[in-house]
């Protein structure tokens, strides 16, 4: 059994790999919070694979995947659900809010006011919500893996106490180095796409591939993609501005 399970999780990182770059970190403590049937906050500044991470993972598990953006005016229904009365056969029935998944992304959750954030604590605690006085399982697999951005604080709700504590981990996602940002450019160069569709065909591009078409004869290419990179990374130290990775790879567009 200790075998199988390293097996397995030598496997999740390894596909993980080929969609993130870096953060190995990061992926590893996710993986224990996901182990030990916990959740994470997940805290890194904009354009550093949060949300593409937590989406990857769940293919990767074939997991059940619902993500929350969360925003001022969200409402607590608008996470576990409403029940909506049908006109035709003159009853009510649940729809189904976002919480009734198995990897759940809860996205910028320091966005919203506290009532709203309360509505996951029953949730997140004993995987179960209540809609109008009915009690409604969650999947037992339920993990609520949550970020936020430590750079602006404007316009947002500091978690409370009672809903820090359920979360396992609080996990920090760092700025890519410099040659983690190159590797980024050159899978970016190469093709990789993460507003694909079809996220399969980003996992079946492997590094080898990748790192071949990166090092064909393009000398320019590879001038401008360190001179944007040095760029980025100059501005990222700026207390006012801030250019992210995804940045980096829209500018050379």
């Amino acid at each position: 059994m200790p075998e199988y399970l390293s097996a397995t999780i030598a496997y999740i990182q390894n596909e993980l790999r080929k969609v993130i770059v870096g953060q190995d970190e990061p992926i590893e403590q996710i993986l224990v919070a996901l182990l030990a049937e916990g959740h994470a906050l997940i805290e890194g500044v904009p354009g550093t694979a949060k949300t593409l991470t937590v989406k990857t993972l769940a293919r990767i598990v074939n997991a059940g995947f619902g993500r929350i953006q969360f925003t001022p005016d969200l409402m607590p229904s608008d996470i576990t659900g409403t029940n909506v009365f049908n006109m035709g056969s003159s009853s009510f029935s649940l729809r189904r809010g976002p919480v009734f998944t198995d990897i759940l992304l809860g996205d910028e959750i320091n966005r919203t006011p506290p009532k709203t954030q309360a509505a996951l604590l029953e949730a997140m605690e004993e995987r179960q919500v209540t809609i109008d006085g009915e009690l409604y399982p969650l999947s037992p697999m339920f993990t609520v893996l949550a970020t936020e951005n430590p750079i602006e604080y404007e316009g947002t709700y500091p978690l409370p106490e009672a809903q820090l504590d359920r979360f396992l981990l609080k996990i920090l996602l760092p700025y890519p180095s410099a040659e983690e940002e190159h590797q980024v450019v050159a899978r970016w160069d190469a093709g990789f796409n993460v507003t694909s569709s079809t996220l399969c065909a980003a996992l079946a591009i492997t590094r080898q591939h990748i790192m071949a078409r990166a090092h064909a004869p393009r000398s320019r290419y590879c001038c401008v993609r360190k001179h944007c990179r040095q760029f980025a990374g100059e501005t990222f130290r700026l207390p006012t501005t801030c250019a992210t990775s995804r940045a980096l790879c829209c500018d050379i567009v």
